[in-house]
């Protein structure tokens, strides 16, 4: 599909999962600030959605895998508001989860929260390793999503919970239009003017226009071998929650 071939860095060599990597280094000291600033904070509240979706299950899970974790601000989130006992937050950036490593000691929370270098293609888990695997705006940034997927089901209990939340491109008036000036001229000037990585700025909006979402995600999922998915769209169509169970 369009989205796993599109790359950060057109003219550079290596492949899409390199360059992620590469490009997630690189912005990793000013990550937070800019998904927050770009947001408009509402990041926040739809890691939220995805923490409460998994409390309203009523049986909380103990043993969490955060994929593509970041900076671990949903790690962090579950540990605090599931109470898990261990949150797995994995990623491929080791910049990025350093910072992660650095707010979990601050928060109190290094002993529940544990970061790991990992590729979500082939994750070094155990089958059945955990309750709950979720993640927050990594879809779109996987060379291969079905395949990742996979490895997120393998590794889930018996009837565990998935939520994944991803960024997309809004499909209707007026957010469509608005969305599209905003990644024409606001994303790159703050990107130009906080990172410095130009090509981040561009690569970013580009795969919120061409990731599956909705339907076309939730079939990708069941592809995978999930099964009761469900998808919601938040805020006027910029964000997709994706549930399932194993």
């Amino acid at each position: 599909m369009a989205v796993e071939k599109l790359k950060p860095y057109k003219d550079a060599d290596g492949t899409k999962r390199e360059q992620v990597e590469t490009m997630f280094n690189h912005l990793a000291p000013t990550y937070d600030h800019v998904n927050h600033t770009l947001s408009l904070g509402v990041d926040r509240l739809w890691r939220r959605r995805a923490i409460n979706y998994l409390m309203a299950k009523g049986s909380w899970p103990m043993r969490v895998l955060d994929v593509a974790t970041g900076t671990g601000d949903l790690a962090l989130l579950a540990a605090v508001e599931l109470g898990a006992e261990e949150v797995i937050g994995i990623d491929i950036s080791d910049e990025m989860m350093k910072v992660g490593r650095e707010k979990a000691e601050a928060a109190n929370l290094d002993f529940a929260v544990k970061f790991q270098h990992e590729d979500c293609s082939a994750l070094s888990f155990p089958d059945k390793s955990f309750d709950a695997v979720m993640s927050a705006f990594a879809l779109r940034n996987f060379e291969n999503i079905e395949q990742c997927l996979r490895e997120m089901r393998r590794v889930l209990q018996p009837n565990g919970d998935i939520v994944v939340i991803d960024l997309c491109a809004p499909q209707r008036f007026p957010m469509k239009q608005v969305f599209s000036l905003y990644k024409k001229y606001i994303m790159p000037h703050i990107g130009k003017t906080v990172s410095k990585d130009v090509s981040a700025f561009h690569y970013l909006p580009a795969t919120m226009e061409t990731v599956p979402q909705g339907p076309s995600m939730a079939e990708i999922f069941r592809n995978a071998g999930f099964r009761n998915v469900h998808y919601k769209y938040l805020n006027f169509g910029m964000c997709c929650m994706y549930t399932a169970i194993r």
